[in-house]
């Protein structure tokens, strides 16, 4: 067994989730983190609402709030987004917690003392209607180096260079399009050449990762340069330095804050559970090993940057220094798993260029399962891929419905109808060792590709299972063997078997729809648990909820269940509905095909 902590990347809590967004980070941490508890390893899996930065602050401005009543609104909104979708996590929390601040503090600190924060002056972007800072990302312009028209101020993701937002060719504000006021601020820059080399040293034994990843990490890290890691705002975590912490107007960057929030939701999940020091366990122990999930347009942030960040709080990088104290000797990263961008008609699936279909619309009218499957079989995991509605409409229909739903209405209805119950098989033909075979080995394919994270090829080598046994049906004819019920009762065993065999594999998946399945081949009791909404508070603070679950009693594991003889069964109701093809071609009326 092995001790497994997956994160996904932090949502900003200025508006509900799109579907782009779960694309990335939601889906694919979920159904990793699914498949390791069901292997048999002790997972932690954590996440929260990004609420810091100018993110925050624009949206409070055009709502007419306080950004912390924005931040409030909307980490609601996104708790139940995320647990409508099932996402398993242990713990999902929020960056404006007073635990958060106290750890981003602590990193902040073990930096600085070791000599890796020093303080500088540059050409800062401001808001001329506001007077605020303009960070990195709400700066677009042309790239200086690749001539991309929409490269942010950070870096380009069409080349991958790291920028500052006054190397942009003719740079906008993406808040109102006007030109930025560009003048001196001083700020605390993480100097990332002085963690080069040991970064550089760790990234070349990095060598099973997707080449997405590899590929902007090194030009990221080959033009590597001190990063400001401070910012011109009144809202944001204040500044751990003695003159600094009264600062009106400056305030800890919110990247640098949110990455940390990694570690500050293993802290709080450990002391909320009553064990306090138990966050250790993943954070300080070499054994443990850590999956970090996002979108591509996150990947240096957290192959490069924060990566440096640990490596300076160890003490690790050319100046040395010592291990923080308080937080101990942190983990790097065992693999950056970075997903593609999610288009539609080959623009990013994105708000503030309205391209956009929220997952609270879609699961509404579709379901959750609908949209697992979705991400997970044609989802952006090594290349941008183009969403349609007649491509949903052909996997929901074709796929989830004819392929798998059908196998487990037909397969269930006549064992039902004939039997009551499991019934018993006789003595095995050729035919039905051969799907029971071809069925087993692939508990060990599927495993394999998802311990590479390696989703697509998993789903589909699951979903080749399903073909198999519906072609076993149709070559079988059991409905035919009226006469022969000792031959008929083989074949429902062996299809019944089979459906309980791509059910487990297809749990980490489709959780809902596999705990139905499970209760309709007679189980009873949790096989795939769902997250809860719980509210919690801190010391003086007001109520907040968090996703929390517990998923270690699931009877869902990663092994073959023999399905017991005599079990009772009941009718079974349809699984995935069948949507009109001209959904398709027209799409709902809330995201309609133009």
């Amino acid at each position: 067994m092995s001790r497994i902590l997956a994160t996904a990347a932090w949502p900003y809590a200025n508006g509900p989730r799109h579907i782009g967004h779960v694309s990335g980070f939601g889906v694919p941490s979920d159904v990793f983190a699914r498949f390791m508890r069901m292997r048999g390893d002790e997972v932690l899996f954590v996440s929260g609402s990004d609420e810091h930065g100018t993110a925050i602050q624009v949206k409070a401005d055009a709502e007419g709030m306080t950004a912390q009543q924005t931040a409030d609104k909307y980490h609601r909104i996104l708790v139940e987004d995320l647990h409508s979708l099932g996402l398993s996590y242990d713990f999902y929390t929020r960056t404006t917690t007073q635990n958060h601040t106290k750890v981003v503090q602590e990193m902040f600190t073990a930096l600085y003392e070791n000599g890796y924060i020093t303080k500088q002056t540059q050409m800062g972007a401001f808001q001329v209607s506001t007077g605020r800072t303009l960070p990195d990302r709400y700066v677009e312009g042309t790239c200086p180096f690749c001539k991309f028209e929409f490269a942010r101020g950070d870096q380009c993701d069409n080349c991958g260079r790291q920028l500052d937002p006054i190397d942009l060719v003719n740079p906008r504000s993406k808040i109102d399009g006007s030109i930025p006021d560009f003048h001196e601020t001083t700020h605390f820059f993480l100097d990332l050449p002085a963690l080069a080399g040991e970064l550089m040293e760790w990234l070349d034994t990095r060598t099973d990762w997707r080449p997405n990843v590899l590929n902007f990490s090194y030009n990221f890290a080959k033009e590597i340069k001190p990063r400001a890691i401070t910012r011109d705002l009144d809202w944001g975590i204040k500044i751990p330095v003695e003159g600094w912490e009264s600062e009106d107007m400056k305030r800890i960057y919110v990247w640098f804050d949110a990455v940390i929030g990694y570690l500050s939701a293993a802290i709080e999940w450990a002391n909320r559970i009553g064990e306090p020091e138990r966050w250790r366990d993943w954070w300080n122990d070499p054994e443990t090993q850590i999956y970090m999930f996002m979108g591509k347009d996150n990947i240096v942030f957290h192959s490069v940057i924060f990566p440096s960040m640990i490596l300076g709080a160890n003490g690790e990088g050319s100046k040395g220094g010592k291990v923080s104290e308080k937080l101990g000797k942190l983990n790097l990263p065992t693999e950056v798993v970075s997903s593609e961008f999610l288009t539609m008609k080959g623009a990013k699936v994105d708000t503030s260029h309205g391209h956009v279909i929220y997952v609270s619309d879609f699961l509404r009218d579709f379901g959750p399962d609908s949209l697992r499957y979705y991400i997970a079989v044609a989802g952006p995991e090594q290349r941008d891929t183009d969403f349609t509605w007649d491509e949903f409409v052909r996997r929901n229909n074709q796929e989830l419905a004819n392929e798998w739903g059908n196998l487990v209405n037909r397969s269930i209805s006549m064992a039902f109808k004939n039997n009551g119950e499991i019934p018993e098989p006789k003595e095995l033909e050729q035919i039905d060792k051969a799907l029971l075979d071809t069925s087993l080995r692939a508990f060990d394919t599927v495993a394999e590709l998802l311990t590479q994270c390696k989703f697509k090829q998993a789903i589909s080598e699951a979903m080749r299972v399903v073909s198999a046994a519906n072609v076993y049906l149709s070559t079988t004819e059991p409905w035919k063997l009226k006469e022969d019920t000792d031959r008929r009762d083989t074949v429902l065993h062996t299809a019944l078997q089979v459906v309980s065999d791509a059910n487990t594999m297809l749990t980490p998946f489709l959780p809902h729809s596999a705990q139905k399945i499970f209760e309709m081949l007679g189980g009873s009791g949790q096989w795939s648990s769902m997250p809860q909404i719980k509210e919690v508070s801190e010391p003086g603070g007001d109520p907040y909820p968090v996703l929390t679950g517990n998923y270690a009693d699931d009877l869902a594991t990663w092994q073959r269940h023999e399905i017991k003889v005599g079990t009772p069964l009941s009718k079974p109701t349809p699984l995935f509905t069948k949507l009109d093809t001209k959904l398709g071609e027209t799409g709902p009326e809330w995201a309609p095909i133009n």
